[in-house]
């Protein structure tokens, strides 16, 4: 599956109109604005707190991830204003029992709509399989979140099942590394 030693952290890589960079402390009060949208939680089932509290758990999640090696989000920085649009990486998540690379994006709603999303996570997609990251990748999409599909869709990704994660009914997108080959040679004839 995926390759333990090796970095799973964009950092330094960039799009036309994306830098990524580690998550840094001094990000919290732009996203905290992410939390403080009730749109942004509306397709999650969970115990929801302050939004205060739920940006401090997600930092000490990446955190977490960082320190341990288990992928985790990227800062992505407009390129023209400086300002941080939201947060996309590649995540090692555990799926009915099976340990995959999932493709993870979140924006801040400014942001919604204007190809972010799909731009960082087709970078995400290309870093994972040019560096030999994994086979397969994933992302993890609530059944009622329809941006979030059109963004894994436009990535290459199929729907490959429907199951339960984190008690909460989820679509799982999924490009093969073969698909991502075929997508590329079509991509680069045209």
């Amino acid at each position: 599956m995926h390759k333990a030693s090796k970095s799973y952290l964009l950092e330094s890589q960039e799009t036309p109109r994306i830098l990524f960079r580690k998550i840094r402390k001094s990000d919290f009060n732009e996203w905290l604005e992410f939390h403080k949208n009730p749109e942004t939680s509306k397709h999650w089932i969970a115990e929801f707190k302050s939004p205060k509290k739920e940006c401090e758990d997600w930092y000490k999640n990446q955190f977490f991830r960082y320190k341990n090696n288990l992928g985790g989000m990227n800062a992505l920085i407009d390129k023209q204003s400086g300002k941080l649009i939201g947060h996309c990486g590649l995540l090692i998540q555990t799926v009915d029992d099976l340990v995959e690379l999932e493709i993870g994006y979140s924006l801040i709603p400014e942001f919604w709509n204007m190809g972010f999303a799909t731009e960082a996570a087709i970078k995400c997609r290309d870093f994972a399989f040019e560096n030999g990251l994994s086979d397969s990748l994933i992302s993890i999409i609530s059944l009622a979140n329809k941006r979030s599909e059109k963004v894994a869709l436009k990535n290459g990704m199929n729907r490959d099942k429907v199951t339960e994660y984190k008690g909460n009914k989820v679509n799982i997108f999924r490009i093969n590394k073969s698909e991502w080959r075929r997508l590329n040679k079509v991509t680069n004839m045209g």
